[in-house]
């Protein structure tokens, strides 16, 4: 068997989902071939093969440096064939999710999303997906010779298993169709740490009680070196950017750990949060429905709890 994984990457290095994505499909056995599309430094993708690649493409043309799905889909598909993978892997990312299904389309193969772990192939080709935002599962089966799996954040653990590979060079054959869409202009978050890819995050709500009193939050997810985030109202009112906006209708996060300040955990929110390895909430009120899904539940002020906090946390370190 041998296997495709699709590798993003943002500011010069591989994202964490891509390198899960490698990590699984390591898993899954067989050879794993690397790819990445854009300017990228080879060193950086050379760190593939660390997690389990035996070999990395890089597509190094300037004109993927911008993510148009039709291009990269092309791209991947070509990919595939040359390297003779009838398996692609890939992050639910939303430039995988897309990218995914189109090679899906492209090559005739089984797609399947938001997968959560290893596929069991004791009775067939067996996957199992999280549905409805995390409250449900789904087993599939695959019945198709070519496989296209998306997993979730936190499907795979990173773990080093081989050591860097030379990165070959890689040029699909692309036409103009393949560009037929253009993005004008990119807007990113300004955060030192990316939401979507943080390992910890930290949220403030209402229980904050204004934008001029998210110094102390600020400060603890410094000394974790944490993203932060907010919940709808929050964003809604102006008190925090709306890229910070965590929940189901905002950016969904599975980090290792999250820590919910002053958020009372409205089912919107809960469904952006629930993948998260582990839920620390902070909250006065002691009947607030996050603590329902908290491992770890602190009753207090945060204005006397996050001090304190992020004091012992800098004490440790």
């Amino acid at each position: 068997m041998k296997t495709l994984v699709f590798v993003e990457h943002a500011d010069g290095k591989l994202k964490r989902t891509s390198l899960e994505a490698i990590c699984y499909a390591k898993a899954m056995g067989g050879d794993v071939v690397a790819l990445a599309l854009g300017t990228l430094d080879s060193q950086s993708l050379a760190e593939a093969g660390k997690y389990g690649a035996s070999r990395a493409l890089h597509a190094s043309d300037a004109k993927f440096d911008h993510p148009v799905i039709q291009a990269y889909s092309s791209a991947v598909a070509q990919a595939m064939q040359q390297e003779g993978c009838d398996h692609l892997v890939l992050a639910n990312s939303p430039l995988g999710g897309p990218v995914a299904a189109k090679v899906a389309v492209r090559i005739g193969a089984g797609f399947v999303s938001n997968v959560i772990e290893l596929p069991s192939t004791a009775n067939g080709f067996m996957v199992k997906r999280s549905i409805y935002t995390g409250k449900a599962f789904a087993w599939v089966e695959v019945k198709s010779a070519k496989k296209v799996i998306a997993i979730r954040k936190n499907a795979a653990e990173i773990k080093e298993s081989g050591a860097p590979v030379s990165p070959v060079s890689f040029t699909p054959s692309l036409t103009d169709k393949d560009f037929n869409t253009k993005i004008l202009s990119t807007d990113k978050a300004t955060t030192a740490v990316s939401l979507p890819e943080a390992n910890i995050v930290v949220s403030g709500g209402r229980g904050m009680k204004g934008p001029e009193h998210w110094a102390p939050l600020e400060e603890l997810a410094a000394t974790l070196g944490a993203a932060t985030g907010c919940s709808k109202p929050v964003s809604d009112m102006g008190w925090r950017p709306h890229h910070e906006h965590v929940g189901q209708t905002g950016v969904k996060v599975a980090p290792q750990l999250y820590i919910a300040v002053g958020i009372s955990g409205a089912i919107q929110h809960l469904a952006g949060v629930n993948s998260s390895k582990c839920i620390v909430v902070i909250n006065k009120d002691p009947e607030a429905p996050f603590f329902k899904a908290a491992d770890y539940g602190i009753v207090g002020d945060a204005f006397d709890v996050l001090p304190k906090l992020t004091q012992a946390l800098k004490s440790a370190k």
